[in-house]
């Protein structure tokens, strides 16, 4: 018998392709991480885990390795420099990260700083993200980029970013926002900085596609380009237009797509630039993917490139276009923000049960008088062998149907109906086994393995910490964290701890399609910690607050290999107290209080309650207001 290894679960939760060499498997079989990919050192998720445990930082958290975050940036603006340097091009790359994709404060704060020997900006699509880059955004010669609809407010506010020093530049979406802008450069006296999104006929691939092409939401067309620059021509303003934008949509599947976009965007540039519009910017916009799946494909969970391919041909392709135009150059700016910021960020699951199909904790012994249908059953299962699998489960489906009906119709006593339920599992799970490797599976016995898998109780909220699975069916890695040179003998799906059907996670990863079950270990009274994995791009910010499960608890990590364990952890972020949730829907925890109060001292005055007994049950609802929103297993 061959015995598991490490490069089995490797392969088994296929790491190698999705890590990108951020994470890997030691020898104890603990998952590590390595924030400066296979060159630097590696950190002990299980120690980790042991040592946020210690501290008394209750699960679920979310655990941020701001190295990884760092490494991302650095690796995103070498990669267009040496493209830069190996083609020749004339221009410079000057990067911006959307802030939408993760607004946290950190995490923005981690990449501006990564970023500062690269003039490595920002870009804001809303009031509230253009006050917060304004603020953050301190390099002088990084770009401040806006984005969105605007109203009066936005403008003014990225108008006076200019009088600060910043360099904030405004991309038209439609053409009242330039007639906006130019009155309210006047009434504060500034040159704005223009920025021109074109809105190309090339469409996004993926589940995005639809975000680009004709029907886009956002963007000028052709005619309404050659308008703005007409009317900014007219008020002598057209030495204003700094940069030229396009964006086709978010994780761009398919090179080809990002390659058709980048043509069809370099024409327009050079096309302007010809009208006498001297464009130092072109913005290539964001779109950049991240393998999820590690297939290396177009499927919506992956991507069919890599970043070195994605950055040379975005160089290459605006070279080539400027060179056929005869016109300079362009400063290339992106938007990358996926790519920067999901492999940073993993969710700690804690395991804290199962439930197993057919699984009974009821003897249920045969006897003499029971039904001739639960005799019936219990021949099905008798008979079960690799030749008669199909008629075997649709037999003991009849007798389990024929049961339900004689119980309804009270011709069956409940002991009897428990038997024919726990002899019909028995049956599938016996016929299940038998067909596992076979080379083909009826399609009703692969229905019915599929509905035989574990439901494992896992405490977190998908609405909270991944709602892009729960609304999309986006796709997350997610593997044990220990136990990885042990063999996983269960097949399960996994169930938070929402009053909701839909809070489960029964899509998995796959190289090849989408699985319905998730290796994992039998669960074996010790604690069992799962991994959900880059989950840094728009989970943090999107999750809500379903069930009042608020945000998790949050560590830190950062690399140093003179500490124990290879890291220290710098900071902690409190998630969510019951009380805090509620005070965020407006439910005062002090008056909360105060109302149980009055019914324990009228339950005191009745004499139901002793006065002791009315304190006991003050103090405890008190103290249940400070407490984490999830589970406490250690309870």
């Amino acid at each position: 018998m061959k015995v598991w290894s490490i490069e089995d679960s490797l392969k088994t939760y296929n790491i190698e392709n999705w890590g990108l060499h951020y994470f890997g498997i030691n020898t104890k079989g603990n998952l590590t991480v390595h924030p400066k990919q296979s060159s630097g050192p590696a950190i002990d998720m299980k120690v980790v885990i042991d040592d946020i445990v210690s501290r008394g930082i209750k699960l679920p958290a979310l655990v941020r390795f701001q190295d990884i975050l760092r490494h991302r940036v650095v690796t995103l603006n070498e990669a267009f420099k040496k493209a830069i340097e190996e083609n020749g091009y004339k221009g410079r790359y000057q990067g911006v990260y959307p802030i939408k994709v993760n607004q946290l404060r950190e995490v923005v704060e981690e990449i501006l700083d990564a970023g500062m020997p690269y003039q490595h900006g920002l870009e804001a699509g809303s009031k509230a993200e253009l006050l917060a880059s304004i603020a953050m955004n301190t390099n002088p010669d990084s770009l401040i980029l806006c984005n969105g609809y605007k109203d009066y407010s936005v403008i003014k506010t990225a108008l006076q970013g200019l009088k600060l020093g910043k360099k904030v530049i405004i991309i038209v979406e439609k053409l009242s926002e330039l007639t906006q802008m130019l009155k309210v450069a006047k009434e504060i006296g500034v040159r704005p900085l223009i920025g021109i999104r074109s809105k190309l006929q090339t469409r996004g691939s993926g589940k995005w596609e639809s975000s680009g092409g004709d029907f886009a939401k956002f963007g000028l067309t052709t005619p309404e380009i050659l308008q703005a620059i007409k009317t900014l021509k007219d008020e002598g303003m057209v030495d204003c237009v700094k940069l030229v934008h396009f964006h086709i949509g978010s994780q761009i599947t398919d090179i080809r797509t990002i390659k058709d976009a980048a043509k069809e965007g370099s024409r327009v540039y050079c096309k302007l630039r010809k009208m006498g519009v001297d464009i130092e910017y072109m913005d290539v916009g964001g779109g950049l993917g991240v393998d999820y799946d590690g297939s290396r494909t177009s499927f919506n969970s992956s991507i069919n490139y890599s970043l070195q391919e994605y950055v040379s041909d975005i160089v290459y392709t605006i070279q080539e276009v400027c060179a056929a135009e005869e016109v300079p150059e362009p400063n290339i700016v992106s938007e990358s923000g996926r790519a920067l910021v999901a492999h940073h960020s993993m969710l700690i699951i804690n395991v804290f049960g199962s439930i197993e199909v057919g699984a009974t904790p009821y003897q249920l012994e045969e006897s003499a008088d029971e039904n001739d249908v639960v005799r019936e059953m219990r021949e099905v299962l008798s008979n079960v062998s690799p030749k008669n699998l199909l008629e075997t489960y649709h037999d003991a489906l009849q007798r389990k149907e024929e049961a339900f009906s004689m119980f309804k119709l009270g011709f069956l006593d409940l002991e009897d109906k428990a038997k024919v339920e726990n002899l019909f599992w028995k049956t599938c799970l016996s016929v299940a086994k038998l067909t596992a490797g076979a080379k083909y599976v009826p399609e009703d016995l692969g229905n019915m393995v599929k509905h035989l898998s574990d439901q494992y109780l896992c405490n977190f909220s998908v609405f909270q910490s991944a709602p892009d699975h729960w609304a999309i069916q986006h796709l997350f890695p997610i593997a044990p964290l220990h136990r990885l040179n042990e063999e996983p003998s269960r097949h399960s799906t996994l169930v938070d701890i929402t009053c909701d059907s839909d809070g489960k996670v029964d899509k998995f990863i796959d190289l090849k399609d989408v699985k319905d079950t998730l290796p994992l270990h039998t669960l074996n009274g010790q604690p069992y910690y799962l991994g959900m994995f880059l989950m840094g791009a728009y989970q943090d910010i999107m999750g809500d607050v379903h069930n009042l499960f608020g945000r998790v608890n949050e560590v830190h990590v950062f690399e140093d290999a003179e500490e124990p364990g290879g890291y220290y952890i710098e900071e902690t972020i409190t998630g969510h107290t019951v009380g805090g949730i509620l005070s965020t829907i407006q439910y005062s925890p002090a008056e909360l209080a105060k109302m149980v109060k009055l019914s324990i001292d009228a339950q005191v005055k009745s004499g139901a309650l002793k006065p002791r007994e009315g304190v006991d049950l003050l103090n405890d609802y008190e103290q249940r207001l400070n407490e984490y929103t999830y589970i406490d297993s250690s309870s």
